[in-house]
């Protein structure tokens, strides 16, 4: 069975190491906060300029001027900061994310990332996405393996405009965490319950399939 978005955001927490820096980005991405591992000292960066995010806000705990780059409502934690977006992304150019968390609508096999617009829809802009891929060294794709057609996601190359080439190394969709190398997708984990023939055959992009693919796990090790 494909993972939900909160089994997403709870395997991606995994990924966490104490004292990092992490700039989670719109959507699935944002709910990685409520998955933080207990006692792990981990501050969450919001490109709009908060340094210091905590878990969404409960009824009586919501602030409507603190919000992420989702504009969704957020808390800060003990020691937060807040600064203006010069600084916010000074900080995302200058290298200073040990980790960025982000979405895509297409990736491939050389790293390349395709996530902020599709021709003939209606585009924002780009927000930080061009920033954090090029500024950050340790990044996660997170999304769905295939579009709500049917069609593959993980490409032998992007169709879409890039947001970034060559930056990407690790993907966790709702069946599958992968790495890449080598000019291939490396399936290294399966959603539980989801067989390795299934991944196969929604992946478009060159895909390598070790002799043993375990079931992927959420509790914190």
């Amino acid at each position: 069975m494909a993972l939900s978005r909160e089994q997403m955001a709870q395997r991606v927490a995994r990924e966490m190491q104490d004292g990092y820096y992490v700039n989670l980005g719109i959507g699935i991405p944002t709910l990685v906060a409520n998955y933080i591992p207990e006692g792990m000292e981990v501050m969450l960066q919001s490109e709009n300029g908060l340094l210091g995010m905590g878990p969404f806000p409960t009824e009586d705990t919501i602030d409507a001027d603190m919000i992420n780059a989702g504009k969704q409502t957020v808390t800060a934690r003990i020691g937060a900061s807040i600064f203006n977006s010069a600084e916010s992304f000074a900080m995302i150019r200058g290298g200073h994310v040990d980790l960025t968390v982000l979405g895509a609508f297409e990736v491939d096999v050389e790293g390349n990332i395709a996530s902020w617009m599709i021709p003939g829809k209606l585009v924002k802009g780009m927000g930080g996405a061009m920033d954090l891929v090029a500024g950050a060294e340790n990044i996660i794709v997170i999304m769905t393996h295939a579009s709500k057609d049917g069609e593959s996601k993980l490409l032998s190359k992007c169709s879409l405009p890039l947001t970034g080439a060559g930056c990407i190394k690790r993907v966790l969709t709702d069946l599958a965490y992968l790495e890449i190398e080598n000019g291939a997708f490396v399936l290294k984990e399966r959603a539980p319950g989801v067989s390795v023939e299934e991944i196969v055959s929604k992946t478009a992009g060159k895909l390598i399939v070790p002799d043993h693919v375990p079931e992927m796990q959420f509790a914190a090790e």
